[in-house]
């Protein structure tokens, strides 16, 4: 399994600690069966700004404890970059690191309480360089809870978007896990991922959450999640179905009663 957003760095953001809570959280994710962890510190989110070399020695330091202890993981550096107004100035003088090698994915993460009014322009921007961002945990954007349909012209226009399987499983409350399921419903989320921070409270979660994809949504949709993640790593396309309206809730159960006549 591959989880392709994860703070396991050691002492570099609000993720592990240490290099002792970094190999627990090692540990654990083996036990979740992940076998591929792409890093991703915060990168100029108002508290942390992990500059590319910086990831890539400490990504390099850190696979090298895990192989001198024989863990069975291995490490990508990446970096959780929020949308700010020098995003394509950092790209083209090289300073942000993609999920892939080739340059073609970025992992963005949008403000807590908004989307920033000029998002949909530098999203149009991205693509024209051939990049496609994928926007982590839109589930936990006040934006989107308000109204998730929010979501929708940026996926139609190419982007892709990542769950967290810590929101699909109820961790952050019945709303998000409500909304998880609605998002996945419409087509509008394409990989779940751990966005780990440590062994408590912000775990991973990525085993509960494929299981419960799959009786939600079926294997075929578990299959295509982790397939989407696997292209991703390796820069390849990524097969999406057509995204959708999110229906509010009203909606969704008048179409049950009248279906079923109840």
């Amino acid at each position: 399994m591959i989880d392709l957003h994860c703070h396991l760095l050691p002492g570099i953001d609000d993720g592990a600690r240490t290099l002792e809570d970094s190999l627990a959280m090692a540990e654990l994710a083996i036990a979740e069966g992940i076998t591929h962890i792409l890093v991703t510190p915060h990168h100029k989110n108002g508290s942390y700004e992990n500059v590319k070399t910086v990831i890539e020695k400490k990504t390099a330091e850190l696979q090298a404890e895990f192989d001198k202890r024989d863990i069975a993981l291995t490490l990508f550096p990446g970096q959780e970059v929020r949308l700010n107004g020098e995003l394509l100035t950092d790209v083209y003088n090289d300073e942000i690191l993609f999920a892939d090698l080739d340059n073609q994915y970025l992992l963005i993460e949008f403000p807590t309480l908004s989307i920033p009014h000029y998002a949909e322009s530098l999203f149009f921007q991205l693509h024209q360089k051939g990049i496609t961002p994928v926007i982590v945990h839109p589930e936990r954007n006040q934006a989107v809870i308000a109204d998730p349909n929010t979501l929708l012209p940026f996926i139609e226009r190419g982007a892709l978007a990542q769950l967290t399987a810590s929101s699909y499983v109820g961790i952050f409350g019945k709303e998000i896990a409500e909304l998880s399921s609605r998002l996945i419903e419409a087509n509008l989320v394409h990989i779940i991922a751990s966005d780990a921070h440590n062994t408590r409270g912000r775990s991973f979660h990525m085993r509960e959450a494929f299981v419960k994809l799959e009786a939600e949504f079926g294997g075929e949709r578990v299959l295509d999640f982790q397939q989407n993640a696997k292209a991703i790593i390796n820069g390849d396309m990524v097969q999406t179905a057509v995204p959708m309206e999110v229906l509010h809730k009203k909606q969704r159960f008048g179409f049950l009663k009248k279906r079923w006549g109840r």
